[in-house]
């Protein structure tokens, strides 16, 4: 059995451990992971570089680590499930597993199956069109299927569970879905019953708190950590931290404002796939904001969620396009000797396996674009690590996965 896992592990803490362990108890002969790259879902730079995360994933349980590019990391829900399930797909993966706040898959079926009717786009279309997208799908599904079922969309992992269900029957892919429950911290929530969530995990990183933060986390993602979170000996003296390659945004924050600013409006069209004109407030925004989060409060509005104005003004500054209709290439980021023999399955299958950079000419032109892409956005994140010297462009093109 092949178990599949799409994660962004911002860091690795102890619930994901938690979800690995699980795969393994499933009886798994190799657990894979599709992990986002170096920007996420929530529309941010992820706090520690993809091959990091990747390293993480492999020394706490899994076998083999895939990059989910960003085109499709950053992007809404339904887009990021199906590009993940692509992904999985082309592994050989027979089983998704994922963790969600209910934890009964045949509660999640009945939300995958309401949202994908017809009845439910009608309903979706007659809804209050004040209010934001995630209220009205809520309406909307509470009406078909009452309002018990549709609380369950309110959190963030069940949706997510439903949007992967979705894609698994949109996309064709013969894998079976299986369910965690998660337990312990909220998803923004404070530490719970000795859990933290990730962004919990974040926020002490940013507040220079290493080790509390390692303490939410396996001793051997906490090593990690450690390395890439490495302190300059002034800092016991009470000077700035100034080193190390767990990333800051803000150091970024003037490079974002100078792109947007130099856009037109007409410039910022494309990067909005609601068609809402959500893209005339964010220009207008640019106009007047002398920061990031001054230009995300004056675009906003009830209707619109704040995760969707983060990845409009990321999309913007890293100029990305819509996501493809296909996933073109397996980019390994990390595997153990069990990955590794799987991998090897896979080339003989003729599977599109991408270890070294100089193999993605190989697979046509599509996937070297989306590679150049890749590396351009990797090039853009790197700034915004402390140390500069750690920050050097090409990055994508010099490294090779992390091989335990």
């Amino acid at each position: 059995m092949y178990i599949g896992i799409i994660c962004e592990f911002d860091p690795l803490h102890s619930g994901h451990a938690r979800l690995l362990s699980h795969a393994r108890a499933m009886g798994a002969d190799a657990v894979i992971c599709a992990m986002s790259g170096n920007f996420t879902q929530r529309g941010s730079f992820a706090a520690l570089d993809k091959r990091a995360r990747a390293e993480m994933a492999v020394r706490c349980g899994a076998d083999l680590v895939v990059e989910l590019p960003t085109v499709w990391a950053m992007s809404p829900a339904e887009t990021f499930a199906r590009g993940s399930v692509q992904l999985l797909a082309l592994t050989g993966v027979d089983t998704l597993l994922f963790g969600s706040e209910c934890g009964e898959l045949s509660a999640l079926r009945r939300l995958a199956d309401c949202l994908d009717s017809p009845a439910f786009a009608d309903r979706l279309t007659a809804a209050d069109s004040g209010a934001t997208f995630a209220v009205r799908r809520q309406r909307a599904a509470a009406a078909l299927l009452g309002d018990a079922d549709a609380a369950l969309l309110e959190s963030p992992n069940n949706t997510l569970a439903v949007e992967y269900l979705r894609a698994l029957r949109r996309t064709g892919a013969s894998m079976t879905p299986a369910t965690l429950l998660r337990t312990g911290a909220a998803h923004d929530g404070a530490p719970e019953g000795g859990t933290a969530s990730a962004s919990y995990l974040r926020q002490l990183l940013r507040q220079g708190q290493r080790e509390a933060a390692c303490g939410f986390t396996p001793s051997e993602a906490a090593d990690i950590l450690r390395r890439e979170n490495a302190y300059l000996d002034a800092l016991a003296e009470g000077r700035e931290l100034s080193h190390g390659r767990v990333t800051d945004s803000a150091l970024c924050e003037r490079a974002v404002l100078s792109r947007l600013r130099v856009m037109t409006e007409e410039d910022w069209r494309e990067y909005d796939p609601g068609g809402e004109g959500l893209y005339h407030r964010l220009y207008q925004a640019t106009r007047s904001a002398c920061t990031v989060d001054g230009l995300l409060s004056a675009a906003k509005t009830k209707r619109y969620p704040l995760a969707r104005l983060r990845r409009m003004v990321l999309a913007a500054y890293l100029q990305l396009p819509p996501a493809p209709a296909q996933v073109p290439y397996i980019r390994v980021l990390a595997a153990t000797a069990v990955g590794r023999a799987h991998l090897r399955r896979l080339r003989d299958a003729g599977a599109p396996v991408l270890t070294k950079p100089a193999d993605v000419t190989a697979l046509g032109a599509d996937a070297a674009a989306l590679f150049a892409l890749e590396g351009r956005c990797t090039d853009l994140y790197v700034l915004a690590r402390p140390d500069l010297t750690q920050s050097a462009p090409g990055q994508d093109y010099r490294t090779t996965p992390v091989m335990v």
